[in-house]
């Protein structure tokens, strides 16, 4: 099968859909695959090493684009969505509850879009998720510590504290995998830290991975007001598997924040989980609301982009090698991966999406 990885063209998304390894991977089971030039450079991958894997570059988007399989990193663009070809296969995330346009314009060229985030386990774990959230958790601290900062637009917080100054609070609304790395790395800066989640179970996992590090609340309207005006740093990390994620801040509660504290929503990417946040870029990634400083940078882990290509192609390449091996059938001999489908044949298919889009899917 003929494969295609274009550069990606989201602000500052340096991640590409195949590294080099990964590349010669598929080569070697006989497939050929096509990468524009300069598409991983961002990544620290050359053309040469992509030659040196079996690659052919070719210099234009179209060129990736007129291909059976096209692997990619972040959901098409309008200036894509002309590329996109009937019965064509896309794989790459795609996020649609949060995007009816994207929508629509995979539904109208007939192409079969298969969405990373919706590829799904028996016991409901996300592989091709997971990787990303993990990075996300981690860089959500990362980069809520950098916007604490005073010449930032920050409260002037050092999250880890010094003797005789107490450390910040930083209150993370989810426990799931976003969650769980967030909380890693703020208890790592020493900060004070409360996760916040409505799964009794899974707090109790929690408390086997913290145990008194971190205190652990059942998510409720009282409970998030208290620890939403008391944080430093609040971070969203909540997921609703192909659903827009559920506003669980209101901006009359934001506007009783510290001011110039910093929200970071991991969730924008699916709609996000605080009123006032909207999708930020990584060139322009925070704006001052209500007083409070918002980080809503969709693709986080485009931030790492060495790191996060490589985590990401170790969990998504059986999965090309599936679709470059099988085509279409693959959804069907791995019913898995068939949990990815989308979009096919002008239809919306995931039945999560065709929820938040009811006139769609009629």
């Amino acid at each position: 099968m003929e494969i295609g990885i274009p550069q990606e063209i989201k602000d500052q998304e340096f991640r590409v859909g195949l590294s080099p390894s990964s590349v010669r991977a598929c080569v070697e089971r006989g497939h050929s695959v096509f990468v524009q030039t300069g598409a991983g450079a961002g990544a620290g991958f050359t053309d040469q090493d992509y030659l040196d894997a079996g690659a052919t570059t070719v210099q234009t988007a179209a060129e990736t684009w007129n291909r059976e399989l096209v692997v990619k990193v972040k959901e098409p663009l309008p200036p894509e969505y002309s590329l996109m070809q009937k019965e064509q296969l896309l794989f790459t995330y795609l996020h649609l509850a949060a995007d009816r346009g994207l929508t629509e314009a995979l539904m109208d060229s007939g192409i079969r879009a298969i969405a990373y985030e919706t590829v799904e386990l028996p016991d409901s774990r996300l592989p091709l998720l997971t990787p990303m959230s993990i990075i996300a958790g981690r860089l959500s601290v990362q980069f809520g510590a950098r916007f604490l900062e005073r010449q930032q637009g920050g409260r002037g917080v050092l999250l880890g504290g010094v003797p005789g100054v107490k450390p910040g609070k930083v209150v993370i609304l989810g426990g799931g995998v976003v969650g769980t790395e967030a909380a890693r790395m703020a208890i790592g800066l020493g900060a004070q830290v409360q996760i916040l989640d409505i799964n009794v179970d899974r707090l109790a996992y929690l408390e086997t991975l913290f145990g008194s590090r971190v205190e652990l609340l059942y998510s409720n309207s009282l409970q998030v007001e208290g620890a939403v005006l008391a944080a430093d740093l609040l971070i969203g990390a909540v997921l609703v598997l192909g659903r827009r994620a559920p506003t669980l801040v209101s901006r009359s509660l934001v506007a009783q924040m510290r001011p110039r504290s910093v929200i970071v929503d991991v969730a924008v990417d699916q709609g996000g989980c605080i009123e006032t946040l909207r999708a930020t870029s990584h060139t322009h990634p925070t704006y001052l609301e209500e007083g409070v400083v918002h980080y809503g940078v969709p693709n986080m882990p485009g931030a790492v982009p060495w790191t996060a290509t490589q985590a990401l192609n170790n969990s998504t390449l059986p999965y090309v090698l599936q679709l470059a091996n099988h085509g279409i059938k693959a959804l069907t001999l791995n019913p898995f991966l068939g949990k990815g489908l989308n979009v096919e044949n002008h239809q919306l298919i995931h039945p999560a999406v065709r929820e938040v889009f009811p006139d769609l899917a009629d």
